[in-house]
Parts: C-alpha cells; sequence; structure tokens
C-alpha cells in the first residue's frame, strides 16, 4: 500500500487510493477481467503496460482535451491523477464491426441505435467511426445504450461536448496506430468533470484493456481478427465452455505467456520504446 495514502476502491484491474483531498492515485495490478469478470491468474507486468500506454497517450492529446494525469511514479504502474466527478457513462468508440457491435448487427442490422448499411461483415470497417455509449456498471456487465439515453443521464450539452472529444482522440490515436501498422478496431474512453466544470479524460486512454488492437498486415475482413490485446484470453475463455459467470477459470502458462507477448509487443510498437526501457526509467512515455 503506498506510504500516507487511503485505500478508498478497487476496480477490475486498479486499486485506488486518496493522497489528499484532490489528488488520486490509480495503481494498476496485473489482473485481468473477461467478459466483466476478472481471472484468477495474472499477467505479468499487464499493469506496467496499461500505465505506461496511458500515460503515453495522455502527453500527446493534451492538444485535444484536459487529462487528469498529474505524475507518472518510478514503480511505473501508478498514476496520480486528479480528481473528478466521474460521468456515469462510458465511451465506446467503433471504427469496425466488432464484438457486441457485429453480434447487435447481426440481430437487427443496428447498433446502439445507429442503422448501418446491409451486408457488412464481421470486422468490416465502418463508413465513420461510431460513439455508442455503456452505462458503467460496478459489478456484473456494462450495458450499451443509445446516445438519447446517454445525453439523458448527463445532459445533452454536455453528452455532446464529450461525444466529441472521444471521437477526437479516437482520431488520433487511430491515425497513429496505423503509422506504426496496427488497427485500432475499436475503445473506450471515461471522462469527468474537474472542479470548474471542464471535460477531463481520466482512467485509461487506447490500451490493449480498452481497445482492440489488430496486426494491419494480417487484416481480413469476414471474421475475427490476430489481436494485440486480450481478445486471446477471451477467445481461448469462449473455448472452455465457461458460462461467463463467476469465477473465471485460470488461465494455463501458454495463454499468460502469449498474453504477456501481445501486451508487451502493444506497447512497443505504439511507442516505438522498448518495454525493457520504460521498466527500468518510465519517464521515457512522457518525452
Amino acid at each position: 500500500m503506498p506510504d500516507a495514502a487511503a485505500h478508498v476502491g478497487s476496480g477490475k484491474v486498479r486499486e485506488l487510493y486518496a493522497l489528499d483531498d484532490e489528488r488520486l492515485l490509480l495503481v494498476a495490478s496485473d489482473r485481468i477481467s473477461v467478459f466483466d469478470v476478472v481471472l484468477p491468474t495474472p499477467i505479468p507486468d499487464k499493469g506496467r503496460v496499461l500505465t505506461g500506454l496511458s500515460a503515453y497517450w495522455f502527453a500527446r492529446t493534451r492538444h485535444l482535451c484536459a487529462n487528469h494525469l498529474l505524475q507518472l511514479r518510478p514503480d511505473g504502474r501508478s498514476l496520480e491523477c486528479r480528481r473528478l466527478q466521474m460521468l456515469p457513462v462510458e465511451l465506446v468508440v467503433r471504427g469496425y464491426l466488432v464484438g457486441s457491435g457485429w453480434n447487435d448487427y447481426r440481430a437487427s442490422g443496428t447498433v446502439c441505435g445507429h442503422r448501418l448499411p446491409a451486408g457488412l461483415r464481421e470486422a468490416d470497417r465502418l463508413p465513420t467511426p461510431l460513439l455508442t455509449p455503456a452505462t458503467k456498471a460496478a459489478s456484473g456487465h456494462d450495458e450499451n445504450i443509445t446516445e438519447r439515453e446517454a445525453a439523458e443521464l448527463v445532459g445533452t450539452d454536455q453528452y455532446e461536448a464529450a461525444r466529441e472529444l472521444a471521437l477526437a482522440v479516437y482520431a488520433f490515436g487511430s491515425s497513429h496506430a496505423e503509422e506504426r501498422g496496427i488497427i485500432l478496431a475499436d475503445t473506450k474512453f471515461e471522462v469527468g468533470l474537474d472542479g470548474e466544470g471542464e471535460l477531463v479524460l481520466a482512467d485509461e486512454a487506447l490500451t490493449p484493456d480498452s481497445s482492440r488492437f489488430w496486426p494491419a498486415d494480417g487484416y481480413e475482413p469476414g471474421g475475427p481478427q490476430p489481436s494485440f490485446d486480450k481478445q486471446f484470453v477471451r477467445d481461448w475463455c469462449e473455448q472452455t465452455g465457461w458460462d461467463k459467470a463467476p469465477p473465471g477459470p485460470g488461465l494455463p502458462d501458454e495463454v499468460v505467456a502469449g498474453t504477456q507477448a501481445r501486451y508487451a509487443e502493444a506497447f512497443e510498437r505504439l511507442t516505438g520504446i522498448p518495454f525493457a526501457r520504460y521498466v527500468d526509467d518510465p519517464q521515457v512515455v512522457l518525452a
């Protein structure tokens, strides 16, 4: 436990500590969750990948929006952050038809209220990125909602501003990733309000936990794609016959090693920084 900090909460992956009335400490563990269930087997160094990538993106998107990062600690897995009043929705940006969006499209031709053209295939690039909000669940599964429902929850003007923020950060991240041979298929953001009512990007940003990253050279629409994210673990869990209710299954060594390698490769390809260098000197991602 960090010195002089009070533990105030646990997420699926992060531990949250209060440093004082204005600052929080987010510590990313090596836990992994799939289908909103934390699995019993950790992925070594996963928390450092999430923290390092989030800090990397926070440092590079300040021209687009404010964020909550104050300081990256030397352990490489802890972020000192501003306290915010968090909005009660997640902002999911989809550039490709995959996951729950693909399931909804097959059933209704729509994704969270957005009508899409007929004849699209799994993993097809969408005509334009879609914002598909979801309610945040403290436990259990998050629930997709329509943009109208999200606007009713947070207010129309505030939702439109949050929507613009999320789409802008997705466009920036997607372009950056494409230059490095990676497709950013979708991602989710969380935002909050500071004391002056300004929208602030928070939690994590464009990580393998919050995003689907695909190698561009292996992209072939019409089915599942190889990935640098936790889809590898999701796929293994699906094959076990697990009913997606707690407790989750333990992971075999080869799945742990494969996931660890995918996370590290995503970090290195997106940042251009060897992961070992980050472990030695976390501040390198802020340069």
